[in-house]
């Protein structure tokens, strides 16, 4: 008796401790998806702000990979490699994209606070001395301008990378002309592909990456590393996958762990993809003229207006990047789309459907050097 009243005590402690992971996840994420007060008296503060909106930008596995220096009219932008994802993303091709979708959430913030902003990728000496590659980082000059609030600034903290199905509704011309537009940039374009026999080609590439990914145990090690089993875990940390942005149930950590175990297989993750593309309006593949840092930071930005463009059209959308994870898939994934150079970088589904829960972001002194 002593000891199932210990269970019972033990069962109600997990239990309030569960309703406070809530609660403390539900203020995290009310603290995180916000604007902000107008700030123009105070240069440090704008800059601080501008700082908070770019973190607002998604990331690989929700690592936030970056660090953020500010100087007297701009803001430096700095790939923080302790968060790669050398599995997943070995040559950190996701890495630098994020940077990008973090730059091109600070240009549509800057004009709200007066400013204009002009990333450009600058080399400089790394901690070897040496410039290359390892030494580069995005500067994003501010300069003056007129102020003005955008329909794309004002979808920043909407925008969301909604894992769960949409509702098959086709997006009119005019709305895909808006996203293909916004998705278009400086070597980068993208595809927009809405007929059924091209979404089931890609599902056929997805379905297949995911296979090769999920026999693979490293893969799955760095991706349950990443997850968040419940919003307590997910509020301390401010970062990863929280389980209830995908659908899934939240628990504690020690079982959400034996339930990822048990449940993550390869059939289940196929059928939840396959609702996923089928229920889509369309998917879009951002392809790159060349295979570079510089055109991978593009990709990023092109993304990222591209999502904010979908956001303030009531459009959501999600990644599907299996087909270009994988090096071995990704030059047939590219033959399909008739790709003749460049890089296949990013496969989104968009469509319309519900809000699903959001992801978290560390503190801004987190991130700032």
């Amino acid at each position: 008796m002593a000891a199932l009243a210990g269970l019972g005590g033990a069962g109600g402690a997990g239990y309030l401790s569960h309703v406070r992971g809530a609660a403390a996840y539900e203020a995290a994420a009310d603290s995180t998806w916000r604007h902000g007060e107008p700030v123009q008296a105070d240069a440090r503060a704008v800059l601080r702000e501008l700082v908070r909106y770019a973190t607002l930008a998604p990331s690989s596995h929700n690592t936030q990979c970056w660090k953020f220096a500010l100087a007297e009219r701009a803001v430096s932008i700095f790939p923080d490699y302790a968060r790669r994802c050398p599995v997943v993303d070995p040559d950190d091709h996701h890495l630098f994209v994020s940077l990008g979708c973090a730059a091109e959430n600070l240009v549509q913030a800057a004009p709200a606070m007066g400013l204009h902003c002009e990333p450009a990728l600058v080399a400089e000496a790394d901690e070897t001395g040496q410039a290359g590659e390892g030494g580069r980082r995005l500067h994003c000059a501010l300069v003056p301008a007129a102020s003005r609030r955008s329909a794309l600034f004002e979808a920043i903290p909407l925008r969301q990378s909604t894992r769960g199905e949409f509702d098959s509704r086709p997006l009119s011309n005019a709305e895909l002309g808006l996203l293909e537009a916004a998705g278009t940039g400086r070597g980068v374009r993208v595809r927009l592909l809405t007929a059924a026999p091209d979404l089931e080609r890609v599902l056929e590439f997805v379905v297949a990456g995911n296979t090769a990914q999920m026999r693979d145990p490293a893969f799955v090690r760095e991706l349950k590393a990443w997850i968040r089993f419940n919003g307590g875990d997910a509020a301390r940390s401010g970062d990863g996958l929280f389980a209830g942005a995908s659908g899934n149930p939240t628990a504690p950590a020690w079982l959400g762990s034996l339930l990822f175990d048990a449940f993550f297989t390869e059939q289940a993750e196929s059928d939840k993809y396959a609702r996923q593309v089928r229920s889509a309006a369309g998917i879009a593949v951002f392809v790159s003229e060349r295979d570079d840092r510089a055109h991978w930071i593009e990709a990023g930005r092109c993304f990222q207006r591209f999502a904010l463009q979908a956001t303030a059209l009531g459009v959501r959308s999600a990644h599907l990047n299996q087909p270009v994870e994988l090096a071995s898939l990704r030059p047939a994934f590219g033959a399909f789309l008739g790709i003749a150079g460049g890089r296949p970088d990013l496969v989104i589904r968009f469509g319309r459907g519900p809000a699903m829960p959001r992801s978290l972001r560390r503190p801004l002194d987190a991130v700032l050097t």
